[in-house]
């Protein structure tokens, strides 16, 4: 692992993704052909960006983090902005397509994103209240 990419456990998962606005977690093994094929590719975008974060999640020296997130299989791809994931993917990205989910992801507009989660919770929430309702109320 370079020293442009972060390594993160369940130690410091918080801290590194709630104090970074944008950033970019690569769910991995190292038993994983994929996996390994994904890395370089991975590393090339983290120096070609340097302002947004790159981590690494090893599944299995963090099986909770992996757990945490349900992540079924690796390579996985996340992206996390403002403490929201905007994107989840399995799957070891060409090169291009790697840049092109970085270039969506740094083109959201972080306010509608927000509105659209408040939306869900609402709607969540009120659904949740309805099945607690009786007929009586």
């Amino acid at each position: 692992m370079s020293s442009s990419t972060v390594e993160l456990t369940k130690d410091n998962f918080d801290e590194v993704v709630s104090g970074s606005g944008f950033v970019l977690i690569d769910f991995w093994a190292s038993w994983c052909g994929p996996c390994r094929q994904f890395a370089p590719v991975y590393e090339g975008a983290a120096e070609r960006h340097g302002d947004l974060v790159f981590a690494k999640v090893d599944t299995e020296a963090q099986p909770e983090l992996a757990a945490a997130f349900e992540i079924r299989s690796i390579p996985t791809l996340m992206i996390v902005r403002d403490n929201i994931a905007v994107y989840a993917q399995p799957g070891a990205l060409p090169e291009a397509a790697l840049e092109d989910v970085i270039r969506q992801a740094r083109a959201l507009d972080m306010d509608e994103v927000r509105a659209s989660v408040a939306e869900e919770q609402a709607k969540a929430g009120r659904a949740a209240q309805g099945e607690g309702q009786s007929a009586g109320e």
